[in-house]
Formats: structure tokens, C-alpha cells, sequence
């Protein structure tokens, strides 16, 4: 059974990561969504994250939705993944992805990473345009799902 991890924060999770999932629980057997904490980006609460995740992705038989923090790699392994996910949209995801992928497979031999590009309906998609577009009160329905456009105006995503 092939196990992949999707790593990042999602804060919060859009349609283009929605997308990137549904793909991938076409190609592997288990995919595990990593919701990270982050000292660094300060993201919102990791439970209301995970929560909403949850529901996002309700529709995935083969999709588990788990928070983390600490290294990729452990977690990986924790989860007796070979595939770690990640989704470019740009030149500058790549080169900063490819780093990572180094250090990755440095750490944990044998740990492959698997770029995946959004479809073009999703490509412009991110969670800082997602939360700035709701913080100045423009409609984000197009962009997430409903239980995440709830959560953004409710405040509990914040900017």
C-alpha cells in the first residue's frame, strides 16, 4: 500500500488544495493531510484547522486528515509514508520545494517527493489571498469550501 502525506498549514484549506487531494486519492492507496504548526507563519488555531479540513475532504473514503508539528520526515514515517505531496504553482514554489526535497531525503532515505500542479481553475489560489480577500470583506465563495467561507467571516480564520 503506497501511503503519501500532504504537509503544510492550510490556513485555510481552498478548492486548489481540495483539487490537489482528489487527485492524489486517485494515484495513491492512503493520503494523509499534514496540518502543521508553524511558529513561523503564526496560522490559525490547528484544531479549527484540522476540523475544517475534515469536512472539506469528508468525500475522500482514503483520505485521513491529521495535525502535526515537529519535522515532515518523522511524520512521515510516523505514518509509514514513501511519498511526501506537494503542489506547485510557480517557478519559486519549485526551487524553494526542490531544497526541501533535499533535505528530506537527507534525513529520511528512500522518502520520495511527488509534485503535483493545480488544475488551471485553481492555480492563483492561496491561503494569504484567500484570508487578505475576506479580511477586506470580499466574497470567497468561488475560492473554498462553504465551512471555510463560515469560518473566515466568523473571524476563527484570521489574517
Amino acid at each position: 500500500m503506497t501511503v503519501a502525506i500532504y504537509p503544510g498549514t492550510f490556513n485555510p484549506i481552498h478548492n486548489g488544495h481540495a483539487d490537489l487531494i482528489e487527485r492524489a486519492a486517485n494515484i495513491f492507496d492512503h493520503v494523509v493531510l499534514g496540518i502543521a504548526t508553524s511558529p513561523k507563519k503564526k496560522p490559525a488555531d490547528l484544531q479549527k484547522r484540522v476540523e475544517l479540513a475534515i469536512q472539506v475532504l469528508a468525500h475522500l473514503d482514503n483520505v485521513e486528515v491529521c495535525g502535526f508539528s515537529g519535522l515532515t520526515v518523522d511524520f512521515a514515517s510516523a505514518h509509514n509514508a514513501t511519498v511526501i505531496l506537494k503542489g506547485i504553482r510557480t517557478v519559486t514554489d519549485f526551487e524553494y520545494e526542490f531544497q526541501m526535497l533535499s533535505m528530506n531525503r537527507a534525513l529520511l532515505p528512500g522518502l520520495e517527493t511527488v509534485f503535483l500542479a493545480p488544475s488551471e481553475k485553481c492555480s492563483y489560489i492561496s491561503s494569504s489571498l484567500v484570508r487578505q480577500i475576506s479580511f477586506l470583506g470580499g466574497d470567497i465563495a468561488q475560492f473554498v469550501h462553504p465551512a471555510v467561507a463560515r469560518a473566515l467571516q466568523d473571524g476563527l480564520i484570521t489574517n
